[in-house]
């Protein structure tokens, strides 16, 4: 969690929500990522996207050296973004995915 910055909206609803209210997968490290929502991260440092469950659609911003780039990410790959950087993600289907979210 360290490695973004969540909106204000996104870190006070995690903050106020009870235990049983947080998703079982937030309370295992894990984030949910339902159907039809998309969440923008920008690393703080060095980190990694990992996929546990479900495809996401990625665009990264564009940079110096490279345009934007849109990637899809499905289980067990992983998508190292450099400190700095932004992307976008939302689910490629209507079924979700869980992610986490780490420094590298």
């Amino acid at each position: 969690m360290t490695a973004a910055t969540l909106s204000t909206t996104t870190r006070e609803a995690l903050i106020a929500a009870p235990a049983a209210a947080i998703p079982p997968a937030v309370r295992r490290g894990a984030w949910q990522l339902k159907a039809g929502q998309a969440i923008s991260l920008r690393a703080q440092s060095r980190s990694v996207l990992r996929l546990r469950q479900g495809r996401v659609w990625v665009t990264r911003d564009a940079t110096a050296q490279w345009g934007s780039e849109d990637l899809v990410v499905g289980p067990g790959e992983s998508l190292v973004v450099e400190a700095g950087q932004r992307i976008v993600m939302e689910p490629w289907d209507g079924f979700g995915a869980t992610y986490t979210w780490d420094q590298d």
